[in-house]
């Protein structure tokens, strides 16, 4: 029994890896589509080539990603990108955001993922989020001061970031996510890279006004409704009001 459990495990441990990689090269795609193939010039397909190679993603893959998202590539496919709305149980507001080469397929799954969650369901609330930049980084000197590297990069806001919340930090670091305009998110990525940060994300995103208070079964009901979400293959952003 022992055994099987190992095989079966094993074989969650790959699915799930296989799962990450695959939207890393998504991401790489819709990176190069957006902003060109050149990573010096584009925040966001910097920051997804560093998690390509956190994930040992292969040289090939990352090549022929970056030539279909810039149009240069053997692949012409078209990702067609589409934002969701609805909420998670208790009332939780969620945007999913959706990369995808077949828009049939893919907004009924998603429907059917709302629906089928406790209490889950559709409805517009964007009005309950803020578009805005989102840049992620780390600094190997713990002491670094957060608010004069945010002030001067030229973000609006920031916060602490600690490898609890993303796994890309690495314990022992500062950590350190900024707020930004929209149009400013390559700037404070590259002044960070310049000042001896190492940027872990970058792109535009939506970040919930408020938080509805959830006891510790409900935000466990709510986590669940959310990794559904996300394992979806096409699934590549979900944006929640929940801490």
């Amino acid at each position: 029994m022992g055994r099987q459990w190992l095989h079966a495990k094993r074989a969650i441990v790959n699915l799930k890896k296989g799962q990450t990689v695959g939207k890393i090269v998504k991401e790489i795609t819709v990176a190069s589509k957006l902003g060109g193939p050149d990573p010096a010039a584009n925040a966001r397909l910097f920051a997804a080539l560093e998690k390509a190679r956190k994930a040992s993603v292969t040289r090939d893959a990352i090549e022929r990603a970056i030539k279909k998202g810039s149009g240069v590539g053997e692949d012409k496919t078209s990702l067609e990108h589409v934002v969701f709305e609805g909420y998670a149980p208790h009332k939780v507001p969620v945007i999913v955001e959706v990369y995808t080469d077949n828009h049939q397929r893919t907004a009924p799954e998603i429907r059917f993922l709302f629906k089928t969650g406790v209490l889950g369901q559709g409805g517009s609330n964007k009005f309950l989020f803020d578009h805005v930049g989102i840049v992620e980084a780390h600094h190997p000197d713990a002491s670094t001061d957060l608010e004069t590297a945010a002030i001067e990069a030229g973000a609006n806001d920031f916060e602490s970031l600690g490898h609890e919340q993303n796994d890309d930090i690495p314990e022992g670091h500062a950590g350190l996510r900024l707020t930004t305009e929209r149009t400013a998110v390559h700037a404070v990525t590259v002044w960070l890279k310049q000042h001896g940060w190492v940027v872990v994300t970058s792109e535009l995103g939506y970040l919930a006004k408020s938080f509805p208070e959830l006891d510790d079964a409900a935000r466990a009901q709510v986590g669940e409704f959310l990794q559904a979400i996300e394992d979806n293959d096409d699934v590549q952003r979900v944006w929640a009001a929940v801490k």
